[in-house]
This record gives structure tokens, sequence and C-alpha cells, in this order.
């Protein structure tokens, strides 16, 4: 074996309980027992045997299709009819195969994952292996087909139908159980059973539907083996976030909606419990996710609301405690997005979905929220929030469901729990300051495995535009230095000391030491808000001598002006840099140690002046690849050059506070004042 495989084998290790590692070993075991019941390509699917049930409760009312906002409706169809020409976007990738897809070519190197081999057996984390698994996982949860079904829901059009048919005939004949990649990972099973149920719901009314599903014997086994490989293999201990939500619901959706086997009710049950406990640990009492990716905290909000819906048509609902966990993540959502509908850019994100029922390129939040004000009511202090075909079809399935108890009634900033703050302009004020201040728990569980080295950085957006910007994501396999850069501490607006990350990484997943970040102060204005926040982490504690990192940021509303002093207590002269790093619009020249930074708005165009402590030394750098630096990605599979202004020096006993301020040009204006001022014109 690879020494580095066997390295990273071990440091894995390290991180398991003895409990886990005794999980682990048992799963190791059915992997092994589990290769007699393999089903290679082109053999006869043997009947799976069924108990007496019910067809396809569909639920849907009838009528549903006509409560579709037209707009909605029409971007739908619009996303079909490029799917029927086999064009989309899939990852940052352009693909014009997605009429007849190969579900194992990865279209960026090429490769061909292996089709007939045993699961278990293949390395999916080896690009030589399989290419780009998670371009392979993301086509092969078939959430396309709930795009190409909806638009027959919508339509009555039978080619969308037919379309679909003909893709889930070839992913069910081409990926028999425990065959090829796709069987290697839990989550990518859970997901493609959500797809499923809602791809039979909305093809109800489509003469074809029952031949497709319940009265297809390779349908009706895929749907069987997806639930007895997550009713016996699911991520555990220390891999037990996002995917084992999945994992959870995805069960939880298919027992309902294909109640068939014996084993359904067991299973419903085991799901059930598992999904409710699993959402309580992976999310902090104030609703934010404990992965400390933004991006996540979606993700598995969707799911939440998935299988309760799912539970509530079907008469079986969650207990209300998980209703209000629920509640409290969507409100926390909509607490925590700038003026243009964009949540914080923090750690990971691969923009996965739990089904997909709009067109991929709607807003994710804006559906959410849409969704969450069907279900539970909207907030006065929510921004707006169009409703779509996934909020519209919840609302349809599971109608009149009310969580009054503890929302807040104004819009919160500050989540103490999971260290997120944020300093922004007062609400009706235009153009909108955004901060986000990063004081919270480095991740989730041993591993951490969606954090990024992080701590005390900050994202400033000016009227929705990144000015101070996170770096993003990029990838996940098969590029190391820049999965990386991407996490690094030196790709985030913070201080990087002695050359090193605050936390240090065992692999793309996996941080062996994570820095612990602790809130020293928020300061409030009169209405409550945060106008100050400061914060320190103990990263650097491993140095010799140790060194503290602490920051305060301060929010000058009426002077649009954010104040950030650094300070590293330290006995030593470790190498300090500390760098700023630009939205990919904004450009920027020097004039002496100021910054001029610009940017196209919406409006015309903003400009700040960002001025540099003197104790360092400044310059900019962008787009560099040797090492890489100054690069942004926009969303999963995508990257772009961007600016970083690095400013260089070391501290010492005696360095002072590092004092930096940006100072935004445009006056803010408060819109309702605006409006009143107007009227009385009038």
């Amino acid at each position: 074996m690879n020494p580095d495989k066997v390295r990273w084998y071990l440091r894995r290790l390290g991180a398991m309980s003895p409990v886990e590692m005794g999980w682990r070993l048992h799963d190791q075991v059915l992997h092994r027992t589990w290769a007699r019941h393999q089903v290679r390509p082109g053999e006869a699917v043997t009947a799976v045997a069924r108990r007496v049930g019910p067809g396809f409760p569909s639920l849907l009312p009838s009528d549903a299709a006509n409560g579709v906002a037209p707009e909605a409706a029409e971007a739908l169809i619009r996303a079909a009819d490029q799917l029927l020409q086999g064009t989309g976007e899939l990852l940052g990738v352009r693909r014009t195969d997605l009429a007849a897809p190969d579900w194992f070519v990865d279209p960026i190197t090429g490769v061909r994952a292996p089709q007939g081999r045993y699961a278990f057996r293949i390395d999916h984390r080896s690009e030589a292996e399989t290419g780009n698994v998670k371009q392979l996982w993301e086509l092969s949860r078939l959430q396309h087909l709930t795009v190409l079904a909806g638009a027959r829901f919508l339509t009555g059009d039978d080619t969308y139908a037919e379309a679909t048919a003909r893709q889930l005939e070839s992913w069910w004949r081409e990926n028999p159980f425990l065959s090829g990649v796709h069987w290697t990972s839990g989550i990518e099973v859970g997901l493609r059973l959500i797809t499923w149920t809602w791809v039979r719901r909305l093809l109800e009314g489509w003469t074809g539907a029952s031949a497709l599903f319940e009265d297809n014997e390779r349908a009706v086994s895929q749907i069987y083996w997806h639930q007895r490989y997550l009713s016996s293999l699911r991520s555990r201990g220390s891999s037990a976030n996002n995917h084992v939500v999945a994992e959870a619901a995805g069960q939880l959706v298919a027992c309902f909606a294909f109640p068939w086997f014996t084993e359904s009710p067991r299973w419903c049950r085991r799901a059930a419990a598992l999904l409710e406990d699993e959402l309580r640990r992976n999310t902090f009492p104030s609703g934010l996710n404990r992965e400390q990716a933004s991006d996540y905290h979606g993700f598995v909000a969707e799911l939440g609301l998935v299988a309760a819906v799912e539970a509530a048509a079907a008469g079986q609902p969650l207990p209300t405690p998980t209703w209000e966990l629920l509640c409290r993540m969507v409100d926390a959502a909509a607490a925590f997005l700038d003026a243009a509908g964009r949540a914080p850019r923090q750690g990971d994100g691969d923009e996965g979905r739990a089904v997909m029922l709009d067109p991929p390129t709607a807003n994710r939040w804006g559906s959410l929220l849409a969704s969450g004000a069907a279900l539970f009511g909207p907030q006065p202090w929510w921004p707006a929030h169009p409703s779509g075909v996934a909020s519209t079809l919840f609302g349809a399935l599971a109608p009149g469901r009310s969580v009054v108890w503890g929302r807040p009634s104004r819009r919160p900033s500050h989540f103490a729990d999971a260290g997120l703050t944020l300093l922004r302009s007062a609400a009706g004020a235009e153009p909108e300051i955004w901060c986000r201040c990063d004081g919270g728990p480095h991740g989730y569980l041993s591993i951490a495995g969606h954090a990024h080295a992080d701590a005390l950085s900050i994202e400033v957006r000016h009227d929705g535009v990144d000015v101070l910007a996170d770096p993003g994501t990029y990838c996940y396999h098969g590029e190391p230095e820049w999965r990386h850069y991407f996490r690094s501490t030196l790709a985030h607006s913070t201080i990087e000391l002695g050359g090193r990350d605050q936390s240090q990484s065992g692999g793309p997943f996996l941080w062996l030491r994570q820095a612990q970040t602790m809130a020293v102060e928020v300061v409030t204005d009169d209405s409550g808000d945060p106008e100050g926040w400061s914060a320190e982490h103990c990263g650097y504690e491993v140095l010799d001598p140790p060194a503290t990192h602490r920051r305060r940021v301060h929010l000058d509303r009426r002077g649009s002006r954010l104040d950030i002093a650094d300070r590293v207590v330290t006995a030593g002269r470790h190498v300090l840099r500390m760098g700023f790093h630009l939205g990919p619009s904004v450009r920027a020249e020097f004039e002496g140690r100021v910054a001029r930074l610009r940017w196209p708005t919406r409006g015309g165009a903003g400009s700040a002046h960002l001025s540099l402590p003197e104790e360092l030394s400044w310059e900019m750098h962008r787009g560099e690849v040797q090492p890489v630096l100054g690069w942004y990605s926009a969303a999963f599979g995508l990257k772009e050059p961007t600016t970083v202004i690095l400013g260089v020096g070391r501290c010492s006993p005696d360095l002072g506070e590092l004092r930096t301020s940006l100072r935004f040009d445009t006056e803010v204006r408060d819109r309702s004042r605006l409006s009143e001022t107007a009227q009385e014109t009038a």
C-alpha cells in the first residue's frame, strides 16, 4: 500500500473512539460477507419479496400544480427543456451529455470508474481509479430527473416523463446492488431514495408511472437494496455529520413512499429515531449547524424539512421538538443572509440539495425560506422569499403546521454557541454593510471534516458584493494542493503565524489539531444589535514560544467604517502574515499604506479605502500558483483569480496593536426614512 495512504489511515484511526473502532470493524466484516450478495451488471434480477400493501401514496392534491407561481413554473420548465437537449451544469462543469449520460465517466479527467467491480473493493479516493468521484456521485444523485418530472407535473407533457423513465431504467440497469462506485457512500444512497420518491410523485397522472416503479421488478429491487444498505451501513462516530442525516432522511422518506417490504415498519421506526437524534446532535441550540460550514446548514435544514413533510403527509408526523428545531434552523438562515440573499461562505460548501424541485439556478436560500414560510409562517424581519415549486408542494403536503414558541421577534445577529457574530447596517439602511466575524468552535466532531482554518477571520460585503471575501471551497478530491489552500489560514482574512495553519490538517477531511476560539466580548448598540466584537484563539500555542491571536472589530454605522485591531501575545518573534482577500470584482491600488478599492455595483460603482498597519510590509498578489495564493471559488468546481493584500512582518513582545480601517465612500441611507420624506414632499 502507498505509504501516504498508510499514514492517512493511521491518522484517521487516531480520530476514532474505541466504540467507533468497533463499529468500523463490524462494517469491514459486513463488507466482506456482503460480497456474495453482489449483483453484477447484466445478471438477472431476482424478485424481491414484498408484503401486501398499497401502491404509491401520491398524497399531493390534484390541483397542487395550479398553486405554483407562474414565474416559478416557467423557470423549472426552461431548465427541463435544456435537459432534454442534454445541456446543464454540474459542479462547475458544463455538460452536453445529460440526455443519455454515462454514469461512470468523469468529465474532468476522462477516467471511467469501475462498473462491475464489488463496491467495497473500489478506492473512490483515488483519482487514478475513479477520476473525480464527486462529479460521478453528483450526477448519480439523479436530481436532474426531478426537474424533468416536475416539468411533466406542471405541463402534462409526456415527453418529460419519457426522458425521465429512460434515464431511470438506464441507472437501475447499470448499477445493480453493490456493483460500482455508486454503492460506496451512504449519503448518495439516501439522496437517491429522496429523488425517486419525488420523481414518482411528480409523475402521478402519467400512464407509465406504475409500470416504471411499483410494477417494475428492477425498480422495486433497487428501492429495496438501497434501504437494506442504509439499514445495515451508516455513517458513525467521527463521520456522523450531514452524511448520517441524509442517510436517515432518505430511508425515512422511502419507507413512507414505498412501504412495500416486510422490513418497512422496522426501517421506518429506526430511521425516524436516527433522524431526530442526529438533527439534534448536528445543530446548536440557536439553530445553526455545528459543522461551521454555512452551505451544510442549508443542506441539513432541507433534509430535515423533506423528511418531516413526508412523515406529516403519511399521518406519522415527527415529534414537536423536531419541528421546532427545524423552525429554528430556518429562522437562523433568514438571520444570516445579506441584502442580496446570500449566506456566509464559512467552511466547505458543494451546493448539495436534499431534492431538486426548483431549477438548479434558483437561490437555494430563497427556496429554503419560502419552504419554511409555507410550513411555519415567516417572521416579519425575514428577507423577501418568493414562493417556488418546492415551497408550494411542501405546503400542499403538510399544510397548517405552526411553530410559535420561542421564535425571535427581531433579526438575530449574534449566535453565541456557534461563535457567529454579524456586524451590519441597521435594518432599512442601504447600501448594507455586512460583516461576519468568526469566533466559534473549529468544526464538528473529532475530524471536523468540513471546517477551515479560519479562526478570527472576517467576511465583509457592501450591498451584497464581496469586498473582503471568504475564498470558498473549490474541490474535495484529486487536487490536494488546491484543497489545502482553500482551507488554509493564509487563504482567509486573518493572521498566520510561523508559516503554519492555526489548525493542523491530516487529510482533505481530517483535522488532527483544532484551534479553540473564545469570544471575549460582543458590544451592542441601544437597539441590542452588535456593533463591536472581540475574540481570541489558541491555535498557535504549539509554537515555541507559544502565541495567542486576539482581534477586535467595530462597525461605525454612521461613518460607514469598519475598524479592526489585532494583537499577538507572545514572547517570541514568529513570522507574521496578515491577509485581506478581496472579492473577485474588487480592484485595488496602493496609495502609500492605503489601498483604494473599487468595484461595480447594481447601481454603478462602489469604493472604499483600506488603511493598513504600518508595522508590516504590504504587497498585492493575484492568481499565483507557485505557491498558490490569491484565488476565489464562487461555487464548487470553479475558481478564479482574486487579489490578496498581504502584510508580512514579525511579532514580538513589544509589538502593539495592528490597526486596520476599512472606510466605505458611499453614504448609508435609511430606506424607511427616505420613503417617509418622499411621501411628505409629495
